[in-house]
């Protein structure tokens, strides 16, 4: 019986299986399955996963669209490991991945883990430019797993993993946005504990270009309003930071037109320093100038599906109630 039992949801995503399953392929520990759930994709991997049945412990399921969540959970009914481990299909993982999670969770075992991301050599530049919009501090993302402190970890469900035990007591993942927060937040609050193994880190794709980019991160942002209702004490001053951003940055911007240009400095300076960190960190003067729009468009799209979602829900209370939406993602 393997240990950990990998799962991994994929709608129309061949490509990046194949290069997941290359790196799973390549891992320099072996005690693991990898289980892939296609949710309904119109073009199913299930060839590319055929391919690697040979070198991988891998088993194959197809079913019905029903949303990433429910196809997580239906991967983890199927899972024979005791520890489950989740990765989106964008993620390529190191070899030795699973060799470092093995030793930490022996040397401090923890119910649940979560891991950083980084960008490999192979990405474009502009997913290195979106992979340090995510990760640094300078712009909020680094507080996921980033040595300096602002809320508790909360594992994401790019690389993250929870024992057998969490599953029977907790259940699975709810089909709903930043489900992976929603899970975390459930765990914490059933009495199991939470680390971050930052050695346990993963290539993590993401977006490809900045119009999918700023798609999803207004979504983030909307989310955060829709977990407040869910959990009234989990929002926190770190959370507002990039609606007092685009606030800050249209009152800037205002000044400048109408009363000096110098009112636009702070912005241009904090730019600045984006700039200059990304350049520094990839050696690269382009994902520097390419980090300039990419953050610009995290915390700002970021921060309007927060102040969106605000508006409507928190002030006009419009639309339906957390509750009730979870009940109808779920099909109850």
């Amino acid at each position: 019986m393997p240990y950990f039992s990998v799962i991994t949801p994929v709608y129309n995503r061949i490509d990046e299986i194949r290069d997941l399953l290359d790196s799973l392929s390549k891992q320099t520990y072996k005690n693991f399955e990898v289980i892939i759930v296609e949710d309904g994709s119109t073009t199913p991997c299930k060839s590319v996963v055929e391919c690697y049945s040979e070198t991988l412990n891998v088993k194959y399921f197809y079913k019905s669209n029903e949303g990433r969540s429910i196809a997580r959970n239906f991967g983890i009914e199927h899972a024979t490991g005791e520890y489950f481990i989740f990765f989106d299909s964008d993620c390529v993982i190191p070899p030795q991945y699973f060799e470092i999670l093995e030793s930490e969770l022996k040397q401090n075992y923890s119910d649940c883990f979560g891991g950083p991301d980084a960008a490999h050599e192979s990405f474009s530049d502009v997913q290195k430019a979106i992979n340090f919009s995510m990760t640094s501090f300078l712009t909020t993302g680094g507080i996921r797993g980033g040595k300096i402190k602002l809320e508790k970890f909360v594992p994401r469900s790019f690389n993250m993993g929870y024992s057998r035990k969490v599953w029977d007591t907790v259940g699975g993942f709810r089909e709903m946005f930043s489900e992976d927060i929603d899970m975390s937040t459930r765990i914490r609050n059933a009495g199991f504990s939470i680390q971050l193994f930052r050695d346990a880190f993963v290539y993590h794709k993401r977006r490809v270009n900045l119009r999918l980019f700023s798609r999803q991160t207004f979504v983030f942002g909307m989310s955060r309003i829709t977990l407040k209702l869910l959990y009234p004490d989990s929002l926190k001053i770190v959370h507002c930071l990039p609606a007092a951003f685009v606030i800050g940055s249209l009152a800037m911007i205002v000044l400048a037109i109408t009363v000096t240009p110098w009112a636009i400095t702070p912005l241009a300076a904090y730019l600045l320093a984006i700039f200059m960190t990304a350049t520094i960190k990839n050696r690269s003067l382009k994902i520097g100038v390419l980090a300039i729009p990419a953050s610009i468009i995290q915390l700002g799209a970021y921060g309007s599906g927060f102040i969106k979602a605000w508006f409507t829900k928190i002030l006009l209370k419009r639309g339906r109630n957390i509750e009730e939406e979870i009940k109808i993602r779920k099909g109850k």
